[in-house]
């Protein structure tokens, strides 16, 4: 036993890897069918070990060696069939979990109660929204997405069973254990969203579990400390407590969490929770409900049940009551004494146990546990919080409600003072409006008494300020002692309300019945920095309140809020572009954009949403920040160089890649047109998959030996800290001309082809790309910010960053080229690789939409602008390099860009999110710059809500009114 706590406290500080694990595990059995796989495992159990395999075991990874030595223990003496984690870190869990799996006779199955995700259970990892939060929420699609990311959680760290979702009703606003876990008092939306919940965990992988069956919400004890009653007839329980679960059973919920209740309607035998009780599980939930799914008990030590059920005699209630898993007995050998003893007397039987063993066992297999492998512990932490801030953010943006209105007369540059009730010390809503309003902050800690708020009202008398603003934070969740909340804090909040005070209060939204008296109050979920941001964003009037309540409030009911959305100004007839965006962010598709508009060479409208990161933290979008372009990179620098080299007849459409690129002489690529190549119909492949040759190809960290740090012979930057060889360009470049050439004349849209165009411009102007354009056209331009390689001409805060790479970079990439290939050409390719701001971009599509002519010079000629905008392919809608409007638009669904557009447009749209559109017939430019990779490579929300397409064709909409209005208006002048 010495020895193997050695050897896992050598595994817990080394976190050894999944590679090394492989040789450990002792019950790998190939691939067997299902029946086959539990016949084979069930065949291997004693009769002890059978009744183990139904007990879920205690496990953490932060209470040390002795916790250990007493899990490894059961496992090992008993054959436990299931382990539930609670308190400790990531890292330390999977080497646990590899170590327990590894010594396991059957595989276990790992547990967890992560309500919102492991950031519950363990530190380092970043918590979801509580349900209660999740409760003001109007649309249940993000309760599905943070439900299938708390799955995706316990799948990258091993786990195949989170207690969650929480389906009681909070219908006791008193109720002193449920509370903030419940998603409110509503049964159509608590159904709603643990549905969703449910669906979205358990389409990751993972078994979900609906507790607390038959409904904890309207209760006034803890049924860790004893058990509570609820009086309650059957007819009211199928009402209300019971409806979430019908449904959750409907849908598939793969168990249930069967609560240690006391409800005489159900079973009035004395002190028999429900969770022991033949009545509840047997009668109600298997025959009247008709559930076959798995059943776990609550915790078998709670005193609900240990109190009257002592010495194992609760576990073996609960397998009489028809229970499949015991979670957590007082003691495991107890527990197996007592059910041996039970079948023995006759009260169970072997038929009994054994059904239920081949019951867990087909669970284990459908959760993939006849294949386990270890755990890799590579970039877990990372893994772990890849989505928590950006739903954290989507969900305080959407949550926050407002319960009182006063409006006030709004001063643009007030002078602030926030008052901060809580803590000692100025929590993050302050620090956000010292930031951005140069705010003068005071705070009031729960332990301060009259004497300091005396203090701070003198202050405020004497300080002349335009707005006192209060934040109010820091008290508890649960209901005891008022939440935590003093008598002094709660007459001093009512003492600053002579100020016309704007009240935000951060923390379980039940606490806010203390504060109701207040004329303008605004209740925020969560007590987190995101949510305290997001307040600020609120304030500055950056974004709309949109939540409602959850729990009805004293004269504040379920669904209240005391929103009215503003009304749109005359002097803002583009307010539908608001909503558009704001949605748009709300739902995840990106977490900031910059939309301008142009009409008859004038901006008619410019504005920047939201932040940088999925943070409220991250900056502020500006007007002036600049963007990775992606594919516009191929129209606003490529097909434009071309054009001036057409102009200058030094490329010729009729010519081929080898007329001007000696390097693709003697390859198949040497007799390619260079007019289709700008069709995208030359016979390329779309990509060559370069990351492929630079990664190692098991971790996918980079080559050292192509990729390293900046050192002689690797100077060419691709991120952060690492630098390409610097012969390797020459390289990818053959890779290029390497690659496979399909039959020409069949279009494939292609970075390959600009690519090669690139190298085209490079060859004829015997120039590096980057400074062609600069020379020709950026510079001239006066256009400051367009160009490659940000990071050598502007500091980070005026850069947007996009993704973080998981290809082969790891990091988050900001002013590095997004674009993988670009990357590897050293930043600068014909295809990807330019960053702008829009007003940079507008000045060059302006001069294409005014014929070549920008500030009275000239830079291209009209007819070949129109030469190379126009459509030139049978077999698709582009022109030459720009990309068209579909041809049969106005029959199409969904018109590609917009219905509005006419045939006369050009434009192009990237990969980052990005697109400018040009429409001669209107005079109209319009560009949309977004970082929509931000929270993944392959966010495809921009694009399935139409969000370009929605914003251009509003952009139209307004501006066909104004100018139907205006020409109304010389009618009427002119008679």
């Amino acid at each position: 036993m010495k020895k193997i706590l050695f050897s896992v406290l050598i595994l817990m500080i080394a976190g050894i890897s999944a590679a090394q694990y492989k040789t450990l595990s002792v019950w790998q059995t190939g691939n067997l069918s299902q029946n086959a796989w539990v016949d084979s495992v069930f065949n291997s159990l004693n009769k002890e070990e059978r009744i183990a395999q139904l007990m879920v075991i205690r496990a953490h990874s932060n209470l040390g060696p002795d916790q250990v030595a007493q899990v490894t223990d059961l496992i090992q003496k008993y054959n436990v069939g299931a382990l539930c984690f609670f308190q400790g870190g990531p890292l330390r869990q999977v080497s646990l979990t590899n170590f327990y799996q590894s010594i396991a006779k059957t595989p276990l199955m790992v547990t967890i109660d992560a309500e919102w995700g492991l950031g519950m259970r363990l530190d380092s990892v970043n918590k979801f929204p509580y349900q209660l939060t999740l409760g003001a929420l109007n649309d249940s699609s993000l309760i599905y997405e943070l439900g299938k990311a708390v799955g995706e959680q316990c799948k990258r760290i091993g786990v195949q069973v989170n207690y969650a979702p929480v389906v009681d009703i909070n219908n006791n606003p008193n109720n002193p254990v449920i509370g903030y876990r419940s998603f409110g008092e509503d049964k159509n939306k608590v159904t709603r969203f643990g549905l969703a919940y449910m669906k979205g965990m358990q389409d990751a992988g993972i078994m979900a579990c609906a507790k607390h069956f038959p409904g904890h919400g309207d209760v006034d004890v803890d049924s860790h400390l004893d058990l509570p009653v609820i009086n309650k007839s059957i007819a009211q329980l199928d009402s209300l407590e019971l409806k979430p679960f019908k449904a959750l059973f409907k849908a598939g919920v793969g168990s249930v969490m069967i609560a240690h209740l006391y409800i005489p309607a159900i079973d009035s035998t004395a002190n028999m929770a429900t969770s022991l009780s033949k009545n509840n599980i047997t009668n109600l939930l298997r025959k009247d409900l008709g559930y076959n799914g798995l059943t776990f008990t609550d915790a078998l030590e709670m005193k609900g049940v240990a109190k009257y059920w002592p010495g194992g005699e609760a576990a073996v209630q609960a397998l009489i009551a028809g229970n499949d898993m015991l979670c957590l007995p007082e003691s495991v050998p107890d527990a197996i004494a007592a059910i041996t003893k039970a079948i023995d007397d006759k009260r169970l039987s072997w038929d009994d146990i054994d059904a239920k063993v081949k019951k867990v066992l087909n669970a284990k297999y459908r959760l993939g546990l006849n294949k386990w492998t270890a755990i890799d512990t590579t970039n877990l932490l990372r893994d772990l919080n890849a989505k928590t801030d950006e739903i954290r953010y989507r969900v305080a943006r959407q949550t926050i409600t407002v319960i009182k209105n006063k409006i006030t007369k709004y001063n643009s540059s007030p002078k602030i003072a926030v008052v901060n009730i809580g803590a000692s010390s100025p929590g993050f809503f302050a620090k956000a409006l010292q930031e951005r309003r140069n705010a003068e902050v005071f705070t009031f800690s729960y332990r301060d008494s009259t004497n300091e708020s005396e203090a701070i009202l003198k202050k405020l008398r004497s300080g002349n300020y335009d707005e006192v603003v209060v934040g109010v934070s820091g008290y508890n969740l649960r209901p005891a002692n008022n939440y935590g909340i003093t008598n002094p804090t709660i007459e001093f909040f009512n003492q600053l309300q002579q100020f016309n005070t704007k009240n935000f209060v951060f923390g379980n939204v039940l606490a806010i019945k203390n504060f109701v008296t207040a004329p303008h109050l605004i209740a925020c979920y969560q007590d987190d920095d995101i949510t305290q941001y997001t307040a600020a964003d609120l304030y500055s009037g950056a974004i709309t309140a949109k939540g409602t309540l959850p729990v009805s409030l004293g004269q504040f009911k379920y669904g209240y809020s005391a929103f009215v959305p503003r009304q749109s100004s005359g002097s803002n007839k583009f307010y539908q572009v608001d909503s558009i965006v704001s949605d748009a962010i709300d739902k995840g598709a990106f977490p900031g954009c910059v939309v301008l508009a142009a009409k008859d060479g004038k901006l008619v409208y410019q504005k920047a949403y939201g932040h940088y990161q999925f943070h409220p933290a991250s900056s502020l979008m500006k007007s002036q920040s600049l963007f990775d372009l992606a594919s516009v990179t191929k129209i606003s620098a490529t097909t434009i160089s071309i054009m001036k080299l057409y102009d200058e007849g030094k490329v010729k459409l009729n010519k081929t890649l080898g007329d001007y690129l000696a390097s693709a002489r003697g390859t198949d690529k040497a007799k390619l047109k260079i007019s289709d190549i700008l069709l995208h119909q030359a016979g390329l492949i779309p990509d060559v998959l370069f990351y492929n040759y630079v990664r190692d190809s098991v971790s996918h960290l980079p080559n050292p030996s192509i990729i390293s740090t900046e050192k002689p012979g690797f100077n060419i930057r691709v991120a952060e800290d690492l630098y390409l060889r610097n012969d390797w360009i020459d390289t990818a470049f053959q890779l290029v001309l390497s690659s496979p050439l399909r039959q020409p004349g069949k279009y494939v849209y292609s970075d390959l082809d600009f690519i090669l165009l690139g190298k085209v411009v490079e060859a004829v102007t015997k120039m590096p790309l980057d400074q062609y354009v600069q020379k020709t056209f950026y510079v001239p331009m006066a256009m400051r910010t367009t160009g490659f390689k940000p990071r050598e001409r502007f500091s980070l805060d005026q850069i947007v960053p996009t993704e973080f790479d998981k290809l082969f970079r790891w990091q988050l990439l900001w002013g590095d080229v997004h674009d993988y290939s670009a990357s590897l050409f050293g930043g600068v390719a014909g295809h990807a690789g330019l960053f702008s701001d829009a007003e940079d971009l507008f000045k060059l599509y302006q001069m294409l939409l005014d014929g070549g002519i920008f500030n009275g010079k000239r830079y291209l000629k009209s007819r070949t602008i129109k030469l190379f905008t126009a459509y030139h392919s049978n077999i698709s809608r582009r022109g030459y390099g720009f990309d068209k409007p579909e041809k049969d638009n106005a029959a199409r669904k969904q018109p590609y860009p917009a219905a509005s557009v006419s045939e006369e447009a050009f434009g192009h749209t990237g990969w980052t999110g990005t697109c400018v559109w040009v429409d001669p017939k209107y005079n109209i430019v319009y560009i949309f710059l977004s970082n929509r990779v931000q929270s993944q490579i392959n966010n495809e929300k921009l694009l399935d809500m139409s969000v370009r397409g929605k914003i251009q064709e509003t952009i139209y909409s307004v501006i066909k009114s104004s100018s139907n209005q205006l020409m109304q208006t010389d009618k009427n002048q002119s008679r």
